[in-house]
């Protein structure tokens, strides 16, 4: 299904296969970045047809479906209600004025699903928290991705904590409850694995920090702080963005954007190689950088939502960014963007998609596709794939103009990002998890 890869996207798209058919690690695929090589993907689907299986899951989640060895794992949480004595007395603790939720117990926890049958394999509880801290009525305690790699599920449940369970065994094999920070609304910012390290970001209201895992054991390899300034408002402070893997200047980084500010880490060490303000406000950003054309590109979030095009550059040691290009039209708050060649794609939350010319920021199109969009767009088999929230996708042609596809229309609400294998995807929503082909 998949081709060796380089992280910058160009590389991908002409690169030999070499990955097994049935692989979507984390979350937006083997690259990170939204793309696949699965062929064979279906057009048109609906509840009536191209369903070849359809399986409820337990509890609640906006995790990606991950898959491997024909298995597909998903995290998901059970939680119980506090009474109304204890919200009214909890709300009083908080500034928040977001509809919140708050739960007296709640249970985290893995499922399996067999992904030729959809048959429901496991439904473990990995951790459990009393009183856990309260969450927006969108997001989940089960949203971020977990990670499957060589029989290991790396499960990220934001302040709860991260676990590791062998897949084989339904075994807990660690656990790490240390890193608490306050996110606000919940978790929302998935694990990215690298070698024997796996990268959490920690951007809270009170604290914001990078740190590696180690993956055998849990334990904390590195941990740097955010050097760049903020808000003095500490509801400005927070992000929820996932970091990438990715080359810039020959070398292997980590690139990890926060509130304001957008970093570049050894992964090794951490050590922060370059850093680079928004320009503009930038905080809750959900979106995941994407890479090419020798530019790494960013989703700044909420407040003055902008798609910057940052160029590093190296001189000696030093490593200086500097913004490229930036459009501020049409730009997610949380939906993260495709490069796919010299193109850009993304769709804004209330539904207007975008082409750009990924090296100028010209706009090639722009078109009204749905109505609230948060889960990230799908390129495979030369086809953009589009979430909307009412359960709909809409797929366009990845091309100069706009060319619509099909408009496809399923139960329930999608906020989860849909996972490819070859001749099928799979696709999450707060109903079921599902099979279409």
């Amino acid at each position: 299904m998949y081709r060796v890869v380089c992280l910058l996207t160009a590389c991908v798209l002409s690169m030999p296969n070499a990955f097994g058919a049935d692989r979507w690690p984390e979350w937006r695929g083997e690259t990170g970045q939204g793309i696949s090589q699965a062929k064979d993907l279906p057009v048109r689907w609906s509840e009536e047809k191209g369903v070849a299986w359809k399986t409820k899951v337990p509890g609640r989640g906006w995790s990606t479906p991950v898959i491997e060895n024909g298995q597909i794992w998903l995290t998901t949480a059970r939680d119980e209600p506090a009474s109304e004595e204890e919200i009214e007395r909890r709300r009083k603790t908080t500034t928040n004025g977001q509809p919140l939720i708050f739960s007296r117990f709640v249970s985290l926890r893995a499922v399996c699903v067999d992904l030729d049958t959809g048959t429901l394999l496991r439904d473990l509880e990995v951790l459990s928290e009393q009183n856990p801290d309260y969450i927006h009525r969108e997001n989940t305690y089960a949203t971020p991705t977990p990670i499957l790699a060589n029989g290991r599920l790396y499960c990220h449940y934001g302040p709860c904590g991260i676990a590791c369970l062998d897949t084989d065994s339904g075994k807990v094999l660690w656990t790490n409850r240390s890193l608490r920070v306050k996110h606000e609304n919940g978790p929302g910012s998935s694990p990215v694995l690298w070698q024997d390290k796996l990268f959490i970001h920690c951007d809270g209201i009170d604290e914001q920090y990078l740190v590696a895992l180690n993956k055998n054991t849990g334990e904390i390899a590195w941990k740097t702080k955010r050097s760049g300034e903020l808000n003095d408002n500490p509801q400005l402070r927070k992000s929820y963005a996932t970091p990438l893997v990715t080359e810039v200047n020959g070398e292997t980084q980590l690139v990890s954007p926060a509130a304001d500010w957008v970093y570049g880490y050894d992964l090794d060490s951490g050590k922060e190689l370059w850093r680079l303000n928004y320009g503009e406000l930038g905080f809750s950003n959900a979106a995941r950088p994407v890479a090419g054309n020798g530019l790494l590109y960013i989703a700044t979030g909420y407040m003055k939502a902008s798609m910057l095009a940052v160029r590093v550059t190296k001189s000696g040691d030093e490593q200086q960014a500097e913004i490229a290009w930036r459009c501020t039209k049409q730009v997610p708050n949380v939906s993260s963007p495709l490069v796919i060649g010299d193109r850009m794609y993304f769709v804004s939350d209330q539904g207007i998609a975008s082409c750009l010319d990924a090296q100028t920021g010209e706009t090639h199109w722009t078109e009204r596709i749905g109505k609230h969009f948060w889960a990230s767009p799908l390129y495979a088999d030369g086809r953009i794939y589009f979430f909307d929230r009412d359960g709909t996708t809409t797929v366009v042609a990845a091309a100069d103009e706009y060319e619509r596809l099909a408009i496809n229309k399923l139960d329930g609400e999608m906020l989860a990002t849909a996972a490819a294998v070859d001749h099928a995807l799979v696709l999450r929503t707060d109903k079921a998890l599902y099979r279409v082909e």
